[in-house]
Parts: C-alpha cells; sequence; structure tokens
C-alpha cells in the first residue's frame, strides 16, 4: 500500500481528501487514526539536541502527532500556509484578532458579526488602544471608504450571524489587500468545503470546530488558518500565547473531519427542505436563508458558494413573547441550545436590536434560529406543526 501525498490528492475529490489529510497510518505503527498524545514534557537524547531544539516535538505547548494531523489536514483543506488550533471558536477569534492587533490601530467589523465577537473588540481590543468601528454588512467594496491609514484589519462573516446578511467577501478583500489591511473571516457557517476563503481572498480564517467537524455537539474547538503572509505571525501569536486545544477534543475532530463532508451535505439538504416547508406555513413572514431563489443575497451566495449548511433563521408574523414561549415550550423534537452543527435540531429565539449599531434591525415579528439535525424531516415538521398550533392558541 502507497500513502498518497498532499500534491497527488490535490485534483481528487473533496470526499477523499478528507478520508485521508493529516493521516501517517505507517507512523504510528499501521493504526488508522492517528492515537491521542497527552503531555507536556518531551524528552531529547542528549544535551546537543536539548539545546539545538532540532527535534520534531520540543514541548506539549508546541504541537503533538495529534495536532499535527488535524492542523494538517485543515490547511490541505482551507488551502492555507498554516493553521493553528484553540480551545474554542471564541478562542480562536481572539486568537485572530491579537494576531493583527497594535496600540493604535483601527478595526472595521461588520455589524452582522457573532455577537461574543463585538463584545471582545469593545473590551479587550479596546483596553490594547484598538479602535472598532461597525459597518454595514451590505456595503460591499464601499467599506473602503470607511477605511483610515491606521486600519488594521476587516472582519467579515458571511452569512452574518442571526440575521444571515451576504457579503461580498471577494470585493471587499480586494479593497483590504490595495490599502494594505488583514481580511479576518468567520467561516463556521459554510466550512472551507462549501467556501474557500483563502481562494477569496481571506487572510485570516476563523472556524468554530465546535460546530460541523464535530458534528456530535460533544466538544469545544477553534481553528484558525492563514494564507502565506499571515501565516508566520499567526504562529508567532499562538505560540507566545500558548492557548491549546485539548487532546481529546482534537482526537474527536479528527475522527469527525472524515465524514464531515457527508454530515454537512445531509444538513444542507435537511435545511433547504425545511426552510421551504416554513416559507408555505401562514405563521412565518420571511425565512433568512441565502440559498433560497427569492433571499436578497442569494447571487452573492450562489456566485461564491458551492454549498449551504443546516443553519438558517426565519421571521415570524407578529406575535407576543408569551405565544412564542408556548410555541418553543411545546417542542419536543427540537432543543433549545445556543449551539449548532449537531445531529439533533436546534432552535433559539433571537433579537438582534440590542447591539446593532451600524444598521437597524427591525423586524415585522419575532425571529427564530433554527439548526436542522438529521432526524426525519417528516418528523421535524410535524413537531413544528404542533408548534405553530400552540403559537396560534397562545394569541396575543
Amino acid at each position: 500500500m502507497t500513502k498518497s501525498t498532499k500534491d497527488g490528492r490535490a485534483k481528487m475529490g473533496s470526499r477523499t481528501r478528507l478520508v485521508h489529510a493529516g493521516r501517517a497510518p505507517f507512523e504510528n505503527h499501521g493504526f488508522v487514526n492517528t492515537p491521542i498524545y497527552r503531555g507536556s514534557t518531551v524528552l531529547y537524547p542528549n544535551v546537543e539536541e536539548l539545546y539545538a531544539r532540532r527535534q520534531r516535538y520540543v514541548y506539549g505547548t508546541k504541537g503533538t502527532p495529534t495536532t499535527d494531523s488535524l492542523e494538517e489536514a485543515w490547511s490541505e483543506l482551507c488551502g492555507a500556509a498554516g493553521t493553528v488550533l484553540a480551545p474554542s471558536g471564541l478562542s480562536a477569534i481572539a486568537l485572530a484578532m491579537f494576531t493583527v492587533a497594535r496600540a493604535g490601530g483601527h478595526v472595521l467589523v461588520t455589524d452582522s458579526a457573532y455577537r461574543p465577537t463585538r463584545a471582545f473588540c469593545d473590551s479587550m481590543l479596546a483596553k490594547l488602544g484598538v479602535e472598532t468601528t461597525y459597518y454595514d454588512p451590505l456595503i460591499g467594496e464601499g467599506v473602503g471608504k470607511l477605511m483610515r491609514p491606521n486600519t488594521i484589519a476587516i472582519v467579515v462573516e458571511a452569512p452574518g450571524s442571526q440575521s444571515f446578511e451576504m457579503q461580498d467577501i471577494p470585493a471587499i478583500s480586494a479593497i483590504a489587500r490595495e490599502k494594505g489591511a488583514c481580511v479576518i473571516m468567520d467561516n463556521t457557517w459554510a466550512t472551507p468545503l462549501f467556501f474557500p476563503p483563502h481562494e477569496r481572498g481571506v487572510d485570516l480564517a476563523i472556524e468554530a470546530g465546535t460546530k460541523y467537524l464535530s458534528g456530535h455537539s460533544d466538544l469545544l474547538l477553534g481553528l484558525v488558518s492563514a494564507n502565506a503572509e499571515w501565516w508566520p505571525r499567526l504562529r508567532e501569536t499562538y505560540d507566545t500565547m500558548a492557548n491549546c486545544a485539548g487532546p481529546e477534543d482534537v482526537f474527536l475532530a479528527l475522527r469527525g473531519l472524515r465524514t464531515m463532508e457527508l454530515r454537512l451535505r445531509e444538513a444542507e439538504r435537511q435545511g433547504l427542505a425545511l426552510a421551504n416547508w416554513l416559507k408555505a406555513r401562514p405563521e412565518v413572514s420571511r425565512v433568512l436563508h441565502p440559498a433560497l431563489p427569492d433571499d436578497p443575497g442569494h447571487a452573492i451566495w450562489k456566485r461564491d458558494f458551492s454549498g449551504s449548511s443546516g443553519l438558517f433563521s426565519i421571521v415570524l408574523k407578529p406575535a407576543s413573547k408569551k405565544a412564542v414561549a408556548a410555541m418553543l415550550d411545546s417542542l419536543e423534537l427540537f432543543g433549545l441550545g445556543y449551539s449548532w452543527g449537531g445531529f439533533e435540531s436546534l432552535v433559539v429565539p433571537f433579537d438582534c436590536a440590542p447591539y446593532r449599531t451600524a444598521t437597524e434591525w427591525k423586524p415585522e415579528g419575532p425571529a427564530l434560529r433554527f439548526s436542522v439535525g438529521l432526524e426525519n424531516i417528516e418528523d421535524l415538521q410535524d413537531d413544528l406543526d404542533r408548534g405553530f398550533a400552540q403559537l396560534r392558541s397562545a394569541g396575543d
């Protein structure tokens, strides 16, 4: 049996690459999966090697065969120069931001960003002397008019967290490159399978491996990948902070990696089926899903993305909080929880209005975000049908 190489796999399909990337069975006594390496201390054979630090592994915070396997596989999947791991998605966001941060700098952040990203900018970056300006996610190349001589980064997320606006990432990246700013993207919704971030001009791409990479709602993990220009700076920041992911979580993520496309394609199919079903419901005013042809961001999605995931939102027709609570409390298959990307379906109510600053969130009714899991779609529809009955009966 010969071992496939990264160059040899470049022309192969994504499913093949997911199965084989980052694996080295014959460096691990023939075992198919890289084992879990736990440890801090790494021994050196002699004083010369101790001083030179030439060996592949020198200390636990600098990497292990387990972390190397996932980092190498993810870099191959993303088309990145390198990847580092963090203990959560938010930790990965912080790592990317610390990589670009400098006192007196200025960052532009999409108004539709993941709310903890805003909290990090408004607290930690502000303490470091970095100013944040929030911008309309639909501004496209117009973001250039907001850039200053000290603008160090533009943070993008497509689609937007909760509200699902689509951003023109290639246009924003072109402006940023022209003016010398770094583009940081949260790419968790699409994953590199449906949106190749570095190919589209992103410098630092963030992924919450907690979601689709895991697929089973049982681990916390973040990944940051970088292009060739930003990789040395990202690695230096990571080594300085030593903000390491746990070995068991990395191992579970490696297991999830092998089946991620199969699960993501099914999540896409299930998500679209439920989104179209919800569009026809009399209780629903709008479905926020960029893969739907009538979505305002569909043209950008169709141009830049090759698929969609199982996460989307809806806006209900006007209803009271009491009625929405009655609906959600009656659901049996949709759990109430702040995550997504697992095998189980989830739903949460949300309201972006209190923390939007560059745009207004003024929906015509209450909003719900769905993460569609792997249950039978007919059972999910029946569950929601019962929930809508409770919504109607609760009234105002």
